[in-house]
């Protein structure tokens, strides 16, 4: 019986997971929608809620905290000056989780994860920035 045995494991060790979920929140919070398992949608979303309410808060602990979890001060930023913000009269609720179909290679239930008033233009556009960057200095090297 598994009595007392909540949550799931995804077959790594504690470590792991917690690096797993601090990787798809920093995504998550950067892309503002990514598409991952439907299990692991699940269990990120409680804790990229607890962390939008943390960037409500909005003081140096409350920074702090958010930080530690996440480790990327870049992504940080971004929660605290236009995300939180964004939900300041929302009571919870800040994401939604859409069913995707099943992947390919091994049949494995896919999810969208999304904040609900997301911004449309935020998807990739981390990516595209890195892009124009790196051309930019072959530019100025060449």
């Amino acid at each position: 019986m598994r009595h007392g045995f909540a949550g799931r494991r995804f077959a790594r060790s504690a470590s792991h997971r917690k690096a797993m979920f601090a990787n798809l929140a920093v995504s998550l919070i950067e892309h503002e929608q990514i598409v991952t398992t439907l299990p692991k949608a699940k269990d990120l979303r409680p804790i990229v809620e607890k962390l939008i309410t943390l960037g409500k808060r909005g003081d140096l602990h409350a920074r702090r905290q958010v930080i530690a979890q996440i480790g990327n001060e870049k992504v940080v930023k971004r929660l605290f000056d236009t995300i939180a913000p964004r939900y300041a009269t929302r009571n919870g609720g800040y994401l939604r989780i859409m069913k995707a179909g099943f992947r390919h290679g091994d049949n494995a239930p896919l999810a969208v994860i999304e904040f609900v008033d997301r911004d449309t233009s935020a998807k990739g556009a981390g990516d595209r920035a890195r892009v124009e960057a790196e051309t930019a200095e072959t530019a100025e090297a060449a």
